[in-house]
Order: structure tokens, then sequence, then C-alpha cells
């Protein structure tokens, strides 16, 4: 009887881990729904010809992964990377070195960079003093490299060398594993007609990053220097206000509300497009108590200058599904909860942003209760959000020992319904395994640009897919608690 029911608890076993292997495979295939598929019920409909090659959407408190999509694809961010050469500046003045009344004395050098055609710019006026709070805004919206530059020499005493080796010495310290900088701006060195001098750098090198690691970026900046969103939350701005040098600039990224395709609760936070890079940008959008950040990359080609525009419908499209996919609410009480079996206590309300179609599950380490997350966290250098907990306490160790003895009593009475429980979890897993199957194979194949081609679910695979999970619930019902 002993060898029966080990064989049968085996092969259950079996069952199971080949169903739920198979199940997170499929789920991971379906829970990413389709771009091209939700785009169309967000109202942001995208062409195949606009996919991003990579994107990613994060939640700015926690640094949540809520959506991605090749999130490591080494990519040229182009201007976006003047973000890091912005953080630079505040962290700058963070450690007092200026503040945003410091100005700026426009020289001769200043000049000649402001007239290349070549380069977005903005005009720059000899002798003039710009105050940061203006440069800033000259960065942030028209993306001028003349005030990038004039930025990035105030905080290195223009030494062009030493920002850049700053800029990559903070991508290291911040966990952007996959970002290396040549340059301050997003352009070239060599494109500054030997007006940029960075001894040591290569003057053709080409800035890489990633969507995370750019989302890692924005998820520092906004938790340690948030007034970089004062620069980035109009679509329309004015510098040098009430002077005979003052200029108004129309923003690129248009998603900010007010701008071509506004979407609501965007508030920044910089475009970038180059001939390597295509065209990019990272949002910042707040609903309520809720703030997300979204990074999009590599839409279109350079040849094609509707990618400026159509970037902002696949954005919008993947931050509207995100919110809507996703809440934010109190997951846990203080107080007494059963967390895997285990009785503890909570020192706080836990919250979190959870699948609106899922039951969330929790993690217990060190005494620390977290979310456990489909996608997971943005960074390992960003924890996930956690409560304290302390066990609740056991039962008497006479108690224990009557359980013990009456555990030992009844475990001969038991054995028949155990061998007749993994009978039919057996079974129950089996037949999941094979619907799983049927939805893999009944998948619809269609033509992608990032992958040759890749498979999307239709009504038959979803029923497939409904039938195995339940199949796979009732086994592990089943196996564990009949």
């Amino acid at each position: 009887m002993f060898t029966r029911i080990t064989l049968l608890k085996t092969i259950s076993s079996l069952l199971l881990i080949a169903c739920i292997l198979l199940g997170s495979f499929a789920q991971t295939s379906y829970a990413q729904e389709d771009l091209m598929e939700f785009a169309e019920k967000t109202g942001f409909p995208v062409k195949e010809a606009y996919r991003p090659k990579a994107s990613i959407v994060i939640d700015a408190d926690s640094g949540q992964i809520l959506w991605e999509d090749q999130p490591d694809l080494a990519w040229s961010p182009a201007s976006i990377a003047k973000v890091m050469t912005m953080y630079l500046a505040f962290e700058a003045m963070e450690q007092g070195k200026f503040d945003l009344d410091t100005t700026i004395t426009a020289t001769e050098k200043d000049v000649k960079v402001s007239q290349i055609y070549a380069l977005s710019n903005n005009k720059i006026a000899l002798g003039v003093d710009y105050p940061i709070r203006d440069i800033f805004s000259m960065v942030a919206v028209p993306s001028s490299n003349v005030a990038t530059l004039m930025l990035a020499n105030l905080v290195s005493d223009n030494d062009g060398a030493s920002f850049i080796r700053k800029m990559n010495d903070k991508a290291a310290e911040l966990g952007m594993n996959n970002t290396t900088y040549f340059n301050c701006s997003g352009a070239q060195i060599g494109s500054f007609e030997g007006l940029y001098q960075a001894e040591g750098i290569d003057p053709n090198g080409e800035n890489k990053s990633t969507a995370r690691d750019l989302a890692i970026l924005t998820y520092n900046l906004l938790k340690k220097y948030p007034d970089v969103l004062q620069f980035t939350s109009k679509p329309v701005v004015k510098t040098m206000e009430n002077t005979p040098y003052e200029e108004t600039f129309e923003t690129y990224n248009y998603s900010l509300p007010g701008a071509k395709y506004g979407y609501d609760g965007v508030d920044g936070l910089k475009t970038g497009s180059s001939p390597l890079g295509g065209f990019n940008y990272i949002a910042t959008a707040k609903k309520g108590d809720l703030r997300l950040i979204e990074v999009i990359l590599g839409v279109g080609s350079w040849s094609d200058q509707e990618g400026e525009y159509e970037r902002h419908l696949a954005g919008n499209a993947i931050l509207d599904h995100a919110f809507s996919t996703y809440e934010y609410k109190k997951l846990l009480s203080k107080g007494s909860n059963k967390i895997e079996q285990k009785e503890i206590n909570l020192e706080q309300d836990l919250y979190g942003f959870v699948n609106k179609n899922s039951e969330p599950s929790f993690t217990l380490a060190d005494g620390q209760l977290s979310l456990k997350s489909d996608l997971g966290q943005v960074s390992p250098n960003i924890p996930a959000k956690s409560v304290s907990y302390q066990d609740s306490e056991t039962q008497t160790g006479n108690n224990n020992s009557d359980k013990t003895n009456a555990q030992k009593t009844s475990q001969s009475a038991e054995t028949p319904k155990k061998e007749h429980n993994y009978l039919i979890s057996s079974l129950l897993a089996g037949l999941g395994l094979l619907f799983l199957i049927c939805s893999r194979l009944f998948r619809k194949r269609i033509a992608g640009v990032k992958r040759g081609s890749h498979t999307i679910a239709t009504p038959t695979t979803r029923l497939f897919f409904t039938l195995g999970a339940l199949s796979i619930l009732s086994a592990v019902g089943a196996f564990l608690f009949l």
C-alpha cells in the first residue's frame, strides 16, 4: 500500500509540475497582451511599422514593473541623454554649487554652437546672462544642444571629459548596468565642429542605454529631484521672458495634455530622436495618487518623420493599458493575517499594485512581507515595498505533542483517501496538460517586425487555456485539500 501511494503521489506531482511549467509559459505569453490588439481598445491605434523596439512601464513609487517588452535591448537614446545631464545639474545644486537663479554668461563658443544647423538648438546671444531655470527649460523642451553644453560646462568647470565620466559613474551607481555615455547631449562630440572638447573620449562614440536603465534613471530623478517636472509639464514654454531674448517653444512631447496626442495625467519628461535611434521618449503620468514612468524606444525610422508623432500613439496605448489593467489598493491590513499557511502579525497595512483580474501573492523573508509581482522590480537596487511582520504565538509543547499523537492515530485511516486523492489529482493534471498543449497548437501566427513573426491568442486558444487552467486548479485542490 505504501508503494502504491508513493507511486501515485510521484506521478501526480510530476504531472502538476509539468502543467505548472507549461501553464506559466502559456500565461506569460497570454498575459503580455499584444500591443496591436489592446491599442485598438484604448483608442490609440498603432500601425505595425511604428511598433516600439523596446518599452517599459513602472510604478514611480515602488519601481514595480507593470509592462515590459525587450526592456534590456541596447539602443541609442538620442536626446534622452540630456536627462542624465539634468540629473547631475540638480545634484550639483543640492550640493550648493549653484541654484536656479545662478546665471551663465554666453561665450563666443556658445554662440557658435547655437548656430550649428544640424543640431537642435535655440538662439544664444554673446555676453547675455542666462539663468539656470531658463537653461533647464531650453534643455527639456526644444532639446537645445547649446544649452545642454552650457549646463554641463557649469557643473564640470568646462571639463567635458570629466562630465562624461560623471555621467557614466552615476549610471553605474544607480544600477544602469547597460548604459554608456560618450557625450552629454545625445549628439556625438564630432557633430559640434570642434567646439566640444572631451579629451580621451571617442568623438564618434554613440550613447547606449536600455528601456530598463532609462526607467531606473527617471525613477531616481523623480525621487530625488521632483522639481524637474516644472520644466517638462507644459506644452508651450517661454524662456528669457520680458527681455529682448525671449523665445517661445512648443513641446515635442505630444502626449502632454494640450498637445497633439495629449493623454490625461502626463506631465513630462523628455523626447529624443536620431538617425540611429529612431524616435524615443520618456513619459511620466499621474492619476490621483498614482504615478507611472514609461519609456518608449525605437519607433519608426529617421527617414519617416511620422515616427515623431506615432511614438505617442504607442506610448499612450501602453500607458493606458497599464492604468486600466492594474490598481493600487490596500492588500493586507495591520494585525493578524494568514500567509502561506502561516499565521503572522503585520506591523502596518500593506499597499501595492495588483492586476485587477488576479489575486495578490506574497513573499515572506527575514521578517519582511512583500508583494510578489509577475514582472518583478525594475532593478535589484530598488527592493519591492514591504512591511515588517512577526510570527504569531505557537501552541504550547503539550498541545503540539497531543496534536502529533492524534495525527499518528488517524494516519492509517487516511491512507485510502490519500490514494484516491492522488489518483484524481493525476487525472485532472493530465487533462489540464492536454488543454494547455492545445492552447499552444491553435495560436494564430502573424508577421511581426521585431522577431520575424509571433503568435497571438484566438478565442479557441483562450478557451483551451481557460479549461486547462481550471483543470490544473482542480488538480491542485485534489492534491492538497480533498
